[in-house]
């Protein structure tokens, strides 16, 4: 690991940028995408300053190692993460060690595939206002953070511009026909199955997560991202309770003290505490520690 924060690889990659999200920035290698993760971190819709170090590279060494004890059920993007083998397309391997992933080139699926086991976030607020989440009915009187008795599948609409679209099950054969919709509901719940019960034997529950999936020669692969900080809620098992806001294993320092900040929310935020920086980057060293070692 370098110790020095990236916000961004522009400068750093010879290769054509194509495009750069909140986190992660895509190059172009011609047979292969290169992902770089930065340590850039976002909260409400904005780019926060300054970079949180070690970040990227825990997002993606986690990410590689999800990738690896998932492959035999689930194909994935992954080509390689060695940063060595680009040679002289990188102008200081040293400074992307364990942040690069070269990928396989897909066509994205614009669905995001959300997998729910327990009833909080987005989804506890949908319950409350119609009993339902994405038009999927349930039972009356459950509590907060209460678990389904079997996990349940609430895909988005994708949205490169503004925020993801929740959409039911129906609308989402609309948009990519059944059997496919079918297929990345089986793919998307089996995966959170065998990731909650992983997380379970370190004392941390999944409670949700989101998957992107693309297809190559008609084959459905795993692309993106796979259970980490940024894609999954994750809680302590020692913390979990009904009806409370459970403190979760990502960045929520940082939200957290952007909520008790007297901070508008519809201009540029200033910049992060020193220590506020700090505990996140300790939280995702942690959640790295608790599910790898």
């Amino acid at each position: 690991m370098s110790g020095k924060a990236i916000s961004s690889a522009v400068e750093l990659v010879k290769a054509p940028l194509i495009y750069k999200g909140k986190v992660r920035e895509l190059y172009d290698l011609g047979e292969h995408y290169l992902i770089v993760v930065t340590d850039r971190i976002s909260a409400f819709d904005y780019v926060l300053e300054p970079a949180v170090p070690e970040k990227g590279n825990v997002l993606n060494r986690l990410s590689t190692y999800w990738f690896e004890q998932t492959a035999a059920m689930q194909p994935n993007h992954v080509v390689h993460t060695d940063v060595e083998k680009l040679g002289d397309l990188v102008t200081d391997p040293s400074l992307l060690k364990d942040r690069i992933m070269v990928t396989k080139k897909a066509e994205r699926i614009d669905i995001e595939c959300v997998v729910r086991g327990y009833i909080t976030g987005g989804g506890w607020r949908q319950y409350q206002q119609s009993q339902s989440i994405n038009g999927i009915s349930l039972p009356a009187g459950m509590k907060k953070n209460e678990r389904f008795a079997t996990p349940l599948f609430t895909p988005a609409a994708k949205n490169d511009v503004g925020h993801d679209e929740d959409i039911s099950i129906d609308r989402m054969k609309e948009l990519v026909g059944e059997a496919l919709t079918l297929e990345l509901q089986e793919k998307s719940i089996k995966l959170y199955e065998f990731a909650h019960a992983y997380c379970a034997e370190r004392g941390i529950i999944l409670a949700d997560c989101k998957f992107e999936f693309g297809l190559i020669d008609g084959q459905v692969i795993l692309i993106d991202e796979l259970f980490t900080p940024d894609s999954s809620r994750f809680w302590a098992k020692e913390k979990y309770a009904l009806n409370i806001e459970i403190d979760s294993m990502d960045k929520e320092p940082v939200r957290s003290y952007l909520a008790h900040s007297e901070w508008d929310k519809n201009s540029v935020p200033d910049p992060l505490p020193a220590e506020v920086v700090a505990e996140t980057t300790r939280r995702y060293q942690d959640i790295y520690r608790r599910l790898t070692e």
